[in-house]
């Protein structure tokens, strides 16, 4: 009978260290703040050709400041492209910003608080993940989209050997494509669109923006996303706390698993972009027949229609 009871408090003794180590690998603490001007000294300014082939002259960090196109107060971080400048056919493209963490970051969860994304004909923002000697470490898009096409889509690019099954994920958005290998479909890699319309574009200005979440672990890469007055905003993320429990936020929207892509060795160390182009290698070659004139000429001539296209962020955390 001894030898029973034991047995049976041993059982419920593992079974409680299995649950307690399960919500334990949900609770991560902060690492990392960004708000306002530590934006500044957290990213750099990447002065290089557009890798997408936009309309842009991606700036380093004195121009962009100098010109308005970057800007860091208080609990306010602002990129944008210039809106101004009426452009000459055969010049260098509308000048834009792209910026990039200096830190890299492997398990981890991203949380961003964003009030105001990029809009417009020709615009492609997007606010992502990558490591060095792209594709190798992976490359995870959180927010992206282009010429106000709602609804967000979420997408992953990879080298050879990673695919997503829908019957594998746990997850209330979309699958749209199944094989995240970055050559073959266009580089369309294996996206998950959100449910909600408002997560892209004008529906999302409109409502004052909101908090988009990625974590990522070495099985998972899982993303969420609140609208800014919806009641089911978890008080972390709401108040910026400094840890987070991911396993009281919900179904997430992507649940991209690893069944078929073994994520550990498929991502490596990344780095957090924020960035907007124009036209390019996907929102050029979608350009809406609802959008004036071609792409490359609406952004060459009409700089007002560039007010709007601009990010702005209240808060990115991160936490390990």
């Amino acid at each position: 009978m001894f030898s029973s009871l034991a047995s049976s408090w041993l059982s419920s003794f593992v079974g409680l260290v299995a649950v307690a180590s399960s919500v334990n690998a949900a609770t991560y603490s902060v690492s990392d703040t960004f708000i306002g001007p530590s934006f500044l000294s957290g990213f750099r300014h990447e002065n290089i050709p557009d890798p997408t082939h936009g309309r842009v002259t991606y700036v380093d960090q004195a121009t962009a400041v100098a010109q308005n196109l970057t800007y860091a107060n208080g609990n306010t971080f602002i990129i944008r492209a210039d809106y101004k400048t009426t452009l000459n056919a055969g010049g260098p493209g509308r000048n834009s910003v792209r910026v990039i963490s200096n830190k890299q970051w492997t398990t981890h969860v991203i949380v961003a608080n964003v009030r105001h994304m990029p809009v417009g004909c020709s615009t492609w923002p997007a606010f992502w993940t990558t490591g060095a000697n792209w594709p190798n470490n992976g490359e995870v898009d959180i927010i992206e989209g282009v010429n106000d096409q709602s609804p967000n889509h979420s997408t992953l690019h990879t080298t050879d050997g990673c695919t997503m099954n829908a019957a594998n994920m746990v997850q209330t958005g979309a699958l749209q494509t199944t094989n995240c290998f970055w050559q073959v479909n266009g580089n369309a890699g294996c996206g998950v669109a959100n449910n909600k319309p408002n997560s892209y574009g004008p529906g999302f200005n409109n409502i004052g923006g909101g908090w988009y979440a990625m974590e990522r672990t070495s099985t998972k890469i899982n993303v969420w996303f609140w609208g800014r007055n919806e009641a089911n905003v978890p008080a972390d993320v709401k108040n910026g706390a400094s840890t987070v429990n991911t396993s009281n936020w919900g179904t997430p929207y992507a649940n991209f698993v690893n069944n078929n892509c073994p994520i550990n060795s498929k991502f490596g160390p990344n780095n957090i972009i924020i960035n907007l182009t124009l036209c390019g290698d996907w929102a050029g070659n979608v350009y809406p027949s609802t959008c004036p004139s071609t792409c490359v000429d609406f952004v060459n001539k009409n700089p007002a229609a560039f007010r709007d296209a601009y990010w702005d962020f209240a808060s990115l955390r991160v936490y390990q």
